[in-house]
């Protein structure tokens, strides 16, 4: 007969087998669970970009927008860039949106001189010191439209 003492392991392992049963008895089913009970916090320019869309809706992304010398261009840090004002603007999120800085000049290399597109050159130069910061790549443009009141 052997002692059932004489080998640890045949201690231990049941106890680590529990321990286990444990921890995972207090861990969510399904990753999916766990990434529900979490709140995504919106960046300062994303509240702002917001903000800006309350009332509007969506349409069909745009290659180019027409555009005018006394048109507003918005520019949100690491967010986005918002051309127009009024009923509709136009929304340009660029390739990496974490290079759009509002401290900085936005220089557009057009190929048409009424509109912009995607496919023209922008390059960023710093607002006091006029040094190249750095280069955009644009998407399509998203309009945004504001909706009408059919009460008013």
């Amino acid at each position: 007969m052997t002692n059932p003492f004489s080998n640890p392991l045949r201690i231990l392992a049941p106890a680590a087998g529990l321990a286990a049963v444990a921890l995972l008895a207090n861990q969510p089913a399904l990753a999916d669970e766990q990434e529900a009970t979490e709140t995504v916090e919106m960046t300062k320019g994303e509240e702002r970009l917001a903000g800006l869309l309350e009332g509007r809706v969506a349409g069909e992304p745009q290659r180019c927008i027409r555009t005018r010398l006394n048109d507003q261009v918005t520019v949100i840090d690491k967010t986005a860039i918002v051309y127009g004002r009024g009923k509709t603007i136009y929304v340009q999120r660029t390739r990496n949106p974490n290079r759009i800085d509002d401290h900085d000049v936005l220089v557009t290399r057009r190929f048409n001189a009424t509109q912009v597109c995607r496919l023209d050159i922008v390059k960023t130069v710093d607002r006091l010191n006029g040094f190249f910061t750095g280069a955009m790549f644009y998407e399509d443009f998203v309009p945004y439209t504001r909706v009408e009141d059919d009460n008013g």
